[in-house]
C-alpha cells in the first residue's frame, strides 16, 4: 500500500485527503518510484483546491515534482537503486504525481539527479528552480552578458519560488539584481539571497503612461504576468529580454508596438513542461553549481501529506515564502 494525497470530485467541488492506495491502482508507467520528496508550487495549491480546470480526470494524485529511488525500471537509462527526478511533463494534472510514496512514471518524464545535487535540495528548487535557471539560460543566449555593465536584471514576483531561486542564481553569476515585491517587508530576505535592490511592485505594474519608459533593466525574470509584463516591456534597455515564466495576474497582454521595433526588445516564453530532457540535466547541473544547498536550506520548510491542505491556501493567498518540501514519508 502507499501513503497519498488523493483528490477527487463530486458536484464540481474537489476534495483531498490523506488516504492508503493500493500500487496496483496507480496508473502505468515503465518506471517504478519510491518516492522520497516532492514539492509544493502555486500550480499545486490551484489543483489541490480544484482551481483553473488543471485537472480533468479524478480521482487523482497531484505534486508536479517528485524524486525517488527506482524500485523497477523497463528502460535501460535507468536501473533499480538510481535515484531520479521527475518534473514537468504534465505530472500531476494529466498523470498522477509525487504527493504520494509510490509512483509509476514514464520514462520519459525522469532524468538522473545530477551528482551535486541532494534530493532535499533538488525539491527545494523544484520546477520552480528549473524554471528560474531555463530563464537564466534564454536571457543568456540572447545576450544578457553583454549588459551587464549597464544596469541589473529584474525579477518580479521575487519572494515566490522562481523569484528567490532567480536572485540567488543571477547574484552568483555576478548581474546586478533588483527584487520587485508586493511584500516590501520581505526585503531583509531578499537582499539576503543576493538582490541588490529592492523595490515596491508597484513601480513596475499598473497602466502604461507612455509608449517608452526609461531604459531601467537588461534584462527580466518575470513571473507575475497582467499588466506588469505589458509596463516592463516598455523599461527595459535597447536589445534587452524578458523571461516570461508565470501569469499569476492574468494572460491578458496590453503593451505598445514602440518597445519592439524600436528597441528590439524580446519576449522569451518559458515552458519547463516541454524543455528537452538533455538541456533540462545541463539546467539541474547548472542549478547545483549557482546555488548553494545551505542558502536553499535557509529558505525551505519541510511539510509532510498531512499539511498540504493548509499549505495550499496558504500560497494561494501570497502567504509563503520561499520553498516548501513535501517528505511524503513523514
Amino acid at each position: 500500500m502507499a501513503r497519498a494525497l488523493l483528490l477527487n470530485e463530486a458536484e464540481k467541488k474537489v476534495t483531498a485527503s490523506v488516504v492508503d492506495i493500493a500500487e496496483a491502482d496507480f496508473p502505468e508507467g515503465d518506471v517504478e518510484l519510491d518516492v522520497l520528496y516532492s514539492t509544493l508550487n502555486y500550480k499545486d495549491g490551484m489543483i489541490i483546491r480544484g482551481l483553473g480546470r488543471l485537472v480533468r480526470s479524478y480521482p487523482h494524485v497531484p505534486g508536479v515534482d517528485m524524486v525517488g529511488v527506482v524500485r523497477r525500471s523497463e528502460n535501460d537509462r535507468f536501473k533499480a537503486g538510481d535515484v531520479v527526478l521527475a518534473t514537468g511533463w504534465r505530472i500531476g494534472e494529466s498523470y498522477w504525481g509525487g504527493y504520494s510514496t509510490f509512483a509509476r512514471v514514464d520514462s520519459d518524464f525522469c532524468i538522473k539527479l545530477p551528482d551535486n545535487l541532494s534530493p532535499v535540495t533538488a525539491m527545494s528548487l523544484g520546477t520552480a528552480g528549473i524554471s528560474a535557471m531555463q530563464g537564466i539560460i534564454a536571457l543568456e543566449e540572447q545576450g544578457l552578458p553583454g549588459l551587464k555593465e549597464m544596469g541589473n536584471v529584474l525579477v518580479t514576483g521575487s519572494a515566490g519560488g522562481v523569484g528567490s531561486v532567480a536572485i540567488i542564481a543571477l547574484s552568483a553569476l555576478g548581474y546586478g539584481v533588483t527584487a520587485s515585491t508586493r511584500r516590501i517587508q520581505e526585503s531583509d530576505y531578499l537582499t539576503s539571497l543576493g538582490a541588490t535592490e529592492v523595490i515596491s511592485a508597484d513601480e513596475v505594474s499598473g497602466e502604461l503612461s507612455r509608449p517608452l519608459e526609461s531604459e531601467r533593466w537588461i534584462g527580466a525574470i518575470e513571473n507575475v504576468g497582467g499588466s506588469t509584463l505589458g509596463r516592463i516591456v516598455s523599461q527595459m534597455y535597447t536589445g534587452a529580454s524578458i523571461a516570461s515564466i508565470g501569469l499569476a495576474a492574468g494572460a491578458v497582454f496590453t503593451a505598445n508596438v514602440m518597445p519592439f521595433l524600436l528597441r528590439g526588445v524580446n519576449i522569451l516564453g518559458i515552458d519547463s513542461v516541454k524543455y528537452p530532457n538533455e538541456k533540462r540535466y545541463v539546467a539541474w547541473e547548472r542549478l547545483g553549481e549557482l546555488v548553494p544547498s545551505e542558502k536553499m536550506a535557509s529558505m525551505t520548510q519541510i511539510a509532510t501529506l498531512n499539511d498540504l491542505e493548509h499549505l495550499a491556501d496558504q500560497i494561494l493567498a501570497g502567504g509563503v515564502r520561499g520553498r516548501v518540501v513535501i517528505d511524503v514519508n513523514g
